[in-house]
């Protein structure tokens, strides 16, 4: 039977979830719709002067080569996060849970990386990685590896995705280990007594029945990938060499806090908006077929 919770007035429920409501409209809804209002309007960088202009601030954008190509910049990083944020969580989450000594020990070091800032984690990074006083950098080159991310594209892509991939392990890492233990045990003792290895009983077991935790970890590194890697960027990298690791949501920032196209800025903004609600939609639409809840 479906139970329901019944409430005396019906003020009440809307007063319950009024603080939640508010916050999204002021922190989501009014910053979206004043951009989507800005990508239509060209103005100075103390605004001034605020011209309407339509679509032409989009118009420009498909005529902008460095725009285009930051399109492709940001598909290669965002699939790399995502894909080796998820597998590399998934793979420690599934060592922790077989630990039985120093179980907590090892766990918090594992959770420890989610504490860090995105831009302490871009710094520290590029520390470790620097040409001239970097120690990773140093072991390289004693191996006769030349390792200059201030001069190659893909040893700076690199960067940036391990420094990405290692800021959102501890979460993946979570909620990975949370739904490895959610699993009964019983189910791996029995395929273990009917003689299934450890590398069987995880594919047919334990990871189909970890995949309402994928596609919802598969969802959120995506976001976090199109998003929340801004100051990771920034800080190694600052969208270079050239404009080889601008990922989209550098680029609305560079364009709009260093070149001052507020306009342009803005219509980035949008069409960045819309592409990762595009890709959570066709994430629910398709890919969650495959979820066994």
């Amino acid at each position: 039977m479906e139970k329901r919770v019944v409430f005396r007035s019906s003020w009440l429920p809307w007063a319950l979830i009024a603080p939640q409501l508010v916050i999204i409209a002021v922190f989501f809804f009014w910053p979206a719709g004043q951009a989507l209002v800005q990508s239509f309007q060209q103005s100075d960088a103390f605004g001034t002067s605020v011209e309407w202009v339509g679509l032409e601030n989009f118009q420009r954008l498909w005529d902008d080569p460095t725009y285009l190509a930051s399109f492709s910049t940001t598909a290669v990083f965002s699939a790399l996060v995502a894909v080796l944020g998820i597998s590399l969580s998934l793979l420690l989450a599934v060592f922790a849970d077989r630990v039985v000594r120093g179980t907590h020990f090892y766990r918090t070091l594992l959770i420890w990386p989610y504490a860090v800032a995105p831009a302490v984690a871009g710094v520290l990074w590029l520390f470790m990685f620097a040409p001239s006083i970097g120690v990773v950098s140093y072991a390289l080159g004693t191996l006769g590896f030349d390792w200059n991310h201030l001069l190659n594209s893909h040893h700076a892509m690199t960067l940036i995705v391990m420094a990405a991939v290692w800021k959102q392990l501890s979460y993946n890492f979570l909620f990975f280990l949370a739904g490895l233990q959610s699993i009964p045990k019983s189910l791996i003792e029995a395929a273990a007594i009917d003689g299934a290895r450890p590398w069987r009983r995880f594919w047919t077991i334990q990871f189909p029945l970890l995949s309402p935790t994928t596609f919802f970890l598969l969802v959120i590194n995506v976001v976090y990938a199109f998003f929340d890697t801004f100051a990771i960027v920034d800080a190694a990298t600052q969208g270079g060499p050239g404009k080889d690791t601008a990922i989209l949501v550098y680029k609305v920032y560079y364009d709009g806090f260093k070149a001052l196209d507020l306009g342009g800025s803005a219509a980035q903004s949008v069409v960045l908006m819309v592409i990762v609600i595009a890709l959570t939609v066709v994430q629910f639409k398709f890919v969650e077929k495959k979820v066994n809840y």
